[in-house]
């Protein structure tokens, strides 16, 4: 059998340009191509490569694809997809590498992606998903990336510091009801969300130890003024003890001449 792959390097006006007679299709490269419209709701059984990455593909991502056995790469990744991930997801189980990301896609996780034991790689990122982070995921011990950020996930971020630890990319930032148990990990490890109160809850930001500058400024006239009347209370200055002197030389000088003039007569 011939492995065949698809590959496209022209605008195309939709995904129909898979050809049904070609049976020994394995891999399917679309990838930055304008492709437009919808997915096809029929695929190839024996296909274990899809990228259709970096098109106008709109509407729901047909359930039909989570029928391919033997798929091991899909990247629907910046497209305009919408809806939600389906819920037959999980029988995708031998994917290593998922990259549903700058989509539209909501909803919560399917708890069939637990199933996928083998993932590498995944990417919800930039979607509108919302729910809980499921803590299956960190059973997934080959995984090393990772990328929820800017979507609409809460609650209390379930992965521990040795998850983390092992991932060589986590991104979550930018959900904004998120956080994680200060107890559990470090505020050292920036995950860029916030550490929950003790209702499960994001604490707002600490609030800044940074002296106003206003404030600043009025202590530092304090200070001056404070240093002056040291000044004054410690007896005359400078300048008033010098004229002091030279006006008491004069002084002396006048009286010496006179004494040596009557003493010279």
């Amino acid at each position: 059998m011939i492995d065949t792959a698809l590959l496209i390097e022209e605008h195309a006006s939709g995904t129909a340009i898979i050809l049904n007679s070609m049976k020994n299709l394995h891999s399917v490269i679309m990838s930055d191509v304008n492709l437009t419209g919808f997915m096809p709701k029929h695929w190839h059984g024996n296909l274990s490569y899809i990228d259709l990455s970096v098109n106008k593909l709109k509407g729901k991502i047909p359930s039909s694809l989570t029928e391919l056995e033997n798929l091991v790469y899909l990247n629907l990744s910046l497209n305009e997809l919408n809806g939600s991930i389906p819920e037959s997801f999980g029988d995708l189980s031998s994917l290593q590498n998922v990259s549903l990301g700058s989509n539209s896609l909501s909803g919560s996780i399917p708890d069939s992606f637990a199933a996928i034991s083998g993932l590498v790689h995944l990417d919800l990122g930039s979607n509108q998903l919302n729910g809980s982070v499921p803590k299956f995921i960190s059973d997934m011990r080959k995984l090393k990336y990772l990328n929820l950020e800017k979507n609409n996930f809460h609650g209390v971020f379930p992965f521990n510091a040795s998850f983390i630890k092992k991932l060589v990319v986590l991104k979550v930032g930018e959900n904004s009801n998120l956080c994680y148990n200060h107890s559990t990990l470090s505020k050292k490890v920036n995950l860029g969300i916030s550490p929950c109160d003790k209702h499960g809850l994001p604490m707002s930001p600490p609030p800044s130890k940074e002296i106003n500058s206003d404030d600043s400024d009025d202590s530092e006239d304090y200070a001056d003024d404070e240093s002056v009347q040291k000044q004054h209370s410690h007896g005359p200055s400078k300048a008033v003890l010098g004229i002091a002197i030279t006006l008491s030389s004069i002084v002396f000088l006048i009286i010496f001449l006179i004494l040596l003039a009557k003493c010279c007569k």
